[in-house]
Order: C-alpha cells, then structure tokens, then sequence
C-alpha cells in the first residue's frame, strides 16, 4: 500500500512555520524501496533534518508504502500544531520588552484554501530520513536489494547504533556519539527501542504510527539552539532512567504501567524549554510566570505540553478515560518533581523514609515516590558520569548559564546568580552545584539502592570535582587575562554582543 499524506497548500506569499521546516526524525514506512527518484539539488538545500522540502511548495508531504495509492485530500489543517483542541491556552510572545526569546508558536491555524498561485501542478516532495537514504533508493533502482530493512537509523551508521543499543544500560553510555549515529535522532530512537525492549506497545496497544508521531513532536518540541536543554539531554535523562529501572530494587517492585510512565516522564521532563530560569520568566512578567502564579513555572509548562502532544496523537485515545488522565496526572506528578527548588522537600522525604525503613514497594503511593525520586538523579546526573562526558554536559549547561547573563546585560536588567560569565567559572560553578545538590541526591540515593551503579556514580562525582578542582587556578589565570581587555573595549565604547534567541538555562 502507498499512502501519501498531503498538508494543506499555503499560500505563496505566506511563510511556512519555523515548525514546519524544523520537524525532523520522521518515520520512513518504506518496505523493501522507497523509490522516489533522484532529489532536486534544489531540495537539498531545503532538507530540514529528517524531511526533504520542495522549494516551491514547501507543504506537501508524502510517506510511501508498497501498493495501491491512497490520497488523503487534506489532512486537518491543525494536524500540524494543534492545541486549541486539548484544552491549553496557545503559546505567545511575552509583551515584556526585555525578552527576546523565541517561544515556538504552538497555535497556528493554516488556511486550507488555495489561491490562484496555488492551483499549479503540485510537485512530489521526498520523505528521506537523510542524504543516506537517498543514496540506499538509488542502489535499489540499480536492483541492489535491501538486506536488512532499518527506517529508524541512517544505513551507513545503522550497524553501529544497533551496537550501541545494546549496551544501552551501561552507565558509561555516550550520547553525543548516539545522537551523531541517528542523524540527530537519539530521543525518538531510544525511547521507542526501551519501549520495545520493555515489550510496552504490545502490552499497551499503542499504535505505532501514533507512537511514533507522538515522539516525533516531542524531539521537536525541544529547542536544539539550547546549549543544553535539548533533546540530546532528554535522551540523556531517558538512558539514566532505563539505568535506575533496572536496578534490583525497583526492577523487581515497579509495574509495567510504572515503567512506562517512568520513560515517557524522561522523555518530556524539560519539554518546550525556553533555554532561561523561572527568575527570568518572573521577571520579565512573561505570560507563563502569570499562568502558572510563579510556581513551578517551566515544570507545568513541560508537563502541559506533554499532555497536549498525548492529546494530539491520541496516543492513549483507546483507553478509558479515566485511565488515561490518571497517566496524565501521574505524569504531570513526575515532571513537577523536577523542579530544582523543591529538591530540599523531596530530599528530606525521602531521607526520613529511609530513616524509618518506611518504604514499601508494594504500595503505589510509594513506588511513584521513587519514580519521583529516580526522576530527579537522572535530571541531574551529569557530575556522575564518566569524566569525557561530565565535562561536556558542564561546559553546555554552564554556556547556557552565561547566555542568559548576556541577555540580561544587553536589557540592563539585574544577571542571574551564576548567570555572569565575568565573575564565575565552569569549574566554581560544577564544585559548588555537587557540593550542595548533587553529592546529597545521590548519596541518599545510595543508601536506597546500595548496588555497584550507586558507587560508580559517587566514585565518578568525586573524580570530577577533583578535576575541577584542578583546573580552577587555570580557569582563573583565562579569566584575569581577559577583564583587562574586556575593560578597555567598554572604555572604547566598542564592544557589543549578539545575543542569540532561546538561550539561557533554569
């Protein structure tokens, strides 16, 4: 069967949406060819990550299974960004003059009628996962068939993914070289293999098609111009948590509803994060610090939009519903308990808990608690990982840090602790962050599960506050050098920044 999804056609002078160009890792439904012929260089030049675009009719969308043709005329014209429909308020710009953030716009309505300029020939657009897989249809058009059928991964890297999903619960896992092997694609790639891996669609029913539109939207939601709130570091949070769930303790407690919950949570714990803090967003009077009375203001924001894209997808549609806005509850319960303000109260819970030996795992009540619990060390576990990658998480959250110190600056207005790239250090900045969040998590995490990951994680920690340590007399010497030359550029008037959109951290 070939079935071709259609978009609604814009009208020429109308620009497409940024996300509408931006939404990659796309499903290639292709069997044994996806026979779509040599792409224009033209299109080339128009691939946004997963999606090759014509440039002439940028809308139109096709996904290619063997057989018969079915055309879908229209698909709705909100099929693309709807969220009038679940109930949220649409995502606006702040009035606020200081920020300059780029929030996505998540309500957009799309007009589907055509104008006169319209009524030309539409033109085929290719659905290629990457410049590879155009690469693989022209080995087939030359008869070469396919061996081994992967729609997920690009072929030439295929292999060596596969290798590494199979190693997928090793703490020392890399990420990074995850996210370069599935073409940018590592969030939707590991969270449909460890549902798989779990046996959770077929026990749930999802629809794969669904599902896969589902994770597809999510990885989009996040903002890759983030140095570090992006869906590489979803992914990252996602690998940790597979780590925790398979620990003793709660792979021998915890349901396969638990674990669902526990990745889907991962998976969408920073969703649509701006790249800023909730100070920044207070103060700026943006319109979410208002929605949400300046409490918890990203977590709502992340588990909103999560419930929105469950909605959307109808992912959960075939279940009662009141199964499924308990999932959206307890989903809502995990994503909040990210919020880094609150981490003395679930800290101290949890502390108490393990005082009193009080924790009974065969209560759901208590095994949501250390859903909760394992939620909050995958956040943040960064300073647990082996050096070669702690180091680079620390350097991305840190540039996030001093972004949004810059944008601060350049409005005049009052720079975020540890927000100031002039008087703070990657290194200050990590030694303190363990010190007083990390090392305290972790080591009550220790005692709840007191197995060899729990000592590799606080042997790590410990080696790379040593190694910060050690490069604070250098980071100092760099920063003493540059002041003067800094000062002497503002004496001359001369120095400016570009700040660019959507940075920052919380």
């Amino acid at each position: 069967m070939e079935v071709c999804y259609q978009l609604p056609v814009l009208p020429l002078d109308r620009p497409v949406p940024k996300h509408v160009l931006s939404r990659r890792g796309a499903i290639s439904f292709s069997s044994s060819s996806s026979l779509f012929g040599a792409p224009d260089p033209r299109q080339l030049s128009q691939r946004r990550g997963a999606i090759s675009y014509d440039s002439s009719d940028q809308t139109a969308l096709y996904i290619r299974m063997l057989g018969a043709c079915v055309v879908f005329k229209q698909l709705f014209a909100r099929d693309v960004r709807v969220r009038s429909q679940v109930g949220f308020e649409p995502e606006r710009r702040s009035s606020h003059p200081y920020l300059c953030i780029d929030f996505r716009t998540l309500h957009t309505r799309l007009s589907c009628g055509s104008s006169p300029a319209d009524s030309g020939t539409e033109k085929r657009v290719h659905r290629l996962l990457s410049f590879q897989r155009y690469l693989h249809s022209s080995r087939l058009l030359r008869g070469i068939p396919q061996q081994i059928p992967l729609h997920i991964l690009d072929e030439d890297y295929s292999g060596q993914a596969r290798c590494m999903l199979e190693k997928v619960g090793n703490w020392n896992f890399d990420i990074f070289l995850f996210d370069k092997l599935t073409n940018g694609n590592s969030l939707i790639t590991l969270t449909l293999h460890l549902l798989n891996q779990y046996g959770l669609v077929d026990l749930f029913q999802l629809d794969m098609v669904k599902l896969w539109r589902f994770l597809v939207l999510v990885q989009e939601d996040y903002h890759n111009d983030n140095p570090y709130h992006n869906s590489v570091h979803a992914a990252d949070v996602t690998q940790a948590m597979y780590c925790y769930l398979q620990e003793p303790m709660l792979s021998k407690s915890l349901t396969s509803y638990d674990i669902l919950l526990g990745l889907l949570a991962a998976a969408t714990h920073d969703l649509d994060h701006p790249g800023v803090n909730q100070p920044f967003l207070i103060k700026t009077d943006h319109y979410l610090a208002t929605l949400y009375r300046n409490t918890s203001v990203l977590e709502n924001h992340h588990w909103k939009s999560a419930v929105g894209l469950l909605r959307e997808t109808g992912l959960f549609s075939h279940l009662p519903p009141e199964d499924s806005m308990n999932m959206e509850r307890e989903l809502g319960s995990l994503i909040l308990a990210t919020d880094i303000s609150r981490q003395n109260d679930y800290l101290s819970r949890f502390r108490t808990h393990l005082d009193q030996e009080s924790l009974c795992l065969s209560n759901a009540s208590h095994r949501h608690f250390v859903l909760q619990m394992a939620l909050k060390c995958a956040d943040i576990c960064n300073p647990c990982r082996p050096w070669e990658l702690s180091k680079q998480w620390s350097e991305k959250v840190t540039e996030e840090f001093f972004e949004q110190g810059d944008i601060e600056k350049k409005h005049k207005l009052q720079v975020s602790p540890l927000c100031d790239r002039e008087t703070n250090t990657v290194g200050n900045i990590q030694i303190g962050f363990m010190t007083y969040v990390a090392e305290p998590l972790f080591g009550e995490w220790a005692r709840f599960s007191d197995t060899r990951l729990s000592q590799t994680m606080l042997g790590h920690m410990g080696l790379n506050k040593a190694s910060w340590g050690g490069l604070q007399p250098e980071q100092a010497a760099v920063s003493e050098e540059t002041e003067p030359s800094a000062a002497g550029a503002d004496a001359g008037g001369s120095r400016s920044k570009e700040i660019p959109q959507g940075s920052g951290e919380s």
